[in-house]
């Protein structure tokens, strides 16, 4: 498959989906009233998590290693949350950077596994871990359920997003109109499920029933 534009990604979409992950994670620390440093380690392992367990799979370098900027994205985001968290909080900004950064890396990840020509079926998953692992770690750093087990429309939304950037360069859409199709249907679903509580049907669940 030939490169496309989207594919050969600039470092500052890598920046911005990180510095959106990172912010969840200091957010994270901040309900729990952490200190400083635990801030910053939220921050990096929330915002690095993802991207880095792809690269382990798909056998390309880790992508902070070489790049001290992630650090340095962990520490920005660590300190604006210390000083303006308590705002941050009670705008219920967590939910929605969260689902913002899902849709967005979701994206960034299957561009980076399709760079590498990885086949596309791998390239929606490595989209899909690339989006949720971070999340994952968040939430078990902070003892909360993770959101695997929270049976809320998130890893569907991740899916969709890469999913659907994959299938459009296939089909050689151009990549930059892939990416922000697939981003924002991402977002739209996971957004919906945030506003209206839509979720997946459960094992055993009949369509209409509702838990006790």
């Amino acid at each position: 498959m030939a490169a496309t534009p989207l594919l050969v990604l600039p470092p500052f979409l890598d920046y911005a989906g990180v510095t959106v992950f990172a912010l969840t994670g200091a957010l994270a620390a901040a309900r729990d009233r952490h200190d400083i440093v635990t801030f910053w380690f939220f921050a990096v392992a929330t915002g690095v998590g993802g991207g880095t367990l792809r690269d382990l799979l798909i056998g390309a370098p880790v992508f902070w290693i070489s790049d001290a900027t992630y650090l340095w994205i962990g520490a920005g985001a660590s300190l604006a949350v210390w000083i303006a968290g308590q705002r941050i909080a009670r705008a219920a900004t967590l939910i929605w950077l969260d689902a913002l950064g899902l849709a967005a890396y979701a994206v960034i990840g299957a561009a980076k596994a399709l760079a590498l020509h990885v086949d596309p079926v791998v390239a929606t998953a490595m989209g899909v871990l690339t989006a949720c692992f971070g999340g994952v770690i968040r939430d078990v750093l902070a003892g909360q359920p993770s959101v695997l087990l929270k049976r809320e429309i998130s890893v569907s939304a991740a899916l969709l997003a890469s999913g659907l950037f994959v299938g459009l360069t296939v089909l050689r859409l151009e990549a930059v109109c892939a990416g922000v199709v697939g981003a924002v249907a991402g977002f739209a679903l996971r957004a919906g499920a945030i506003h209206y509580g839509w979720r997946l049907l459960a094992f055993g669940e009949r369509r209409g029933q509702r838990e006790a």
